[in-house]
């Protein structure tokens, strides 16, 4: 079943008006929603929106909290989300890494007190789209299991790294587990098993099979040992930045709010657009294997915006009825 953009759209903002939701914070929030699934991320547009309004009706998520600013330190802010709405608050901390960066050439946010921002990847195309080079980063609950350990201890702490171009961004959006759990998720729906080992079972094994390592929480690092150190550090600078919760505080507490976030936006003039497409061209010039393609990371999300908006954005029944219920 397809559903046009619009209408996807028009239903989140419906029912985040009625849960409190400001006009401006449920618009922005029914839009990052409904854009998600245009691009075909759908474990976190309308897969995910029953599990956000239900944080919000159990006072996880408070829909009129603001975020401030707590300090300045020349062009790096700390800022507080207050328990607010993750996607309003990333959204408006990557807005101010912009505004901080076409003034100075850079810009950091760093906010504590937030909640999940869905899919990071919207805050890379937001930096790209407004001409800005744009980084960022969270922390989550534990659900990575660190190398030479048998219980997670790190999380899956996705990384965005965005840079703008006339013909498309260049967007990469990446989970620190071998995969995020939104596409074990999708694999264990559709009885699918991984094509790689993605996490370990409750006795300590690999295994490919998605629903095993949801249940067991112990994801496997991207890389092994370095996924596991690029993890840990992430936290780090997170919790250095922010002065916020870190992964070990987010897993006491037992759910996975209150998490710590950074952006950075960089604006630079001159971004050697020719050099860029010259790397694209020599990566994508490699022949592919049977069967696959190369592209670049973002490239496929394109792709995939341009075919949902012409014929309707895909949804799963059972969801999409839950939904215009709410």
């Amino acid at each position: 079943m397809r559903v046009p953009y619009q209408q996807l759209q028009q239903e989140f903002k419906r029912v985040l008006l009625n849960l409190g939701f400001s006009e401006k914070k449920a618009e922005r929030c029914a839009t990052i929603f409904a854009q998600n699934s245009l691009d075909g991320v759908y474990t976190h547009g309308l897969n995910r929106f029953p599990t956000f309004v239900g944080h919000v009706q159990k006072g996880l998520v408070d829909p009129q909290a603001e975020p401030e600013c707590i300090e300045r330190n020349g062009l790096v802010e700390r800022w507080d989300g207050n328990l607010g709405p993750g996607m309003d608050n990333a959204s408006r901390c990557m807005a101010r890494a912009i505004e901080l960066a076409e003034q100075q050439g850079i810009g950091c946010v760093t906010i504590r007190n937030t909640n999940h921002w869905m899919r990071g990847g919207t805050y890379g195309w937001q930096a790209a789209e407004a001409g800005c080079i744009g980084i960022c980063f969270t922390n989550t609950i534990a659900n990575v299991t660190p190398w030479g350990g048998t219980d997670a201890r790190l999380g899956n702490n996705p990384l965005v790294l965005a840079v703008p171009r006339a013909e498309g961004p260049i967007v990469l959006d990446m989970a620190i587990s071998q995969y995020s759990y939104g596409k074990l998720s999708s694999y264990a729906t559709a009885h699918e098993q991984l094509p790689v080992p993605g996490g370990y079972d409750q006795e300590g094994k690999l295994t490919t099979d998605p629903a095993t390592v949801l249940e067991s929480q112990r994801g496997l690092p991207i890389g092994f040992w370095k996924g596991s150190g690029l993890s840990l550090l992430l936290d780090v600078l997170l919790t250095a930045l922010s002065g916020g919760r870190s992964t070990a505080e987010i897993t006491k507490s037992g759910q996975e709010s209150g998490v710590s976030q950074c952006f950075i936006a960089i604006k630079q003039p001159q971004i050697h657009a020719d050099l860029i497409e010259e790397i694209l061209r020599y990566t994508k010039s490699s022949p592919p294997v049977p069967g696959e393609a190369v592209f670049y990371p973002g490239e496929k999300s394109l792709a995939t915006r341009k075919e949902n908006l012409a014929q309707g954005v895909p949804v799963q029944d059972d969801i999409w009825e839950q939904v215009l219920k709410l």
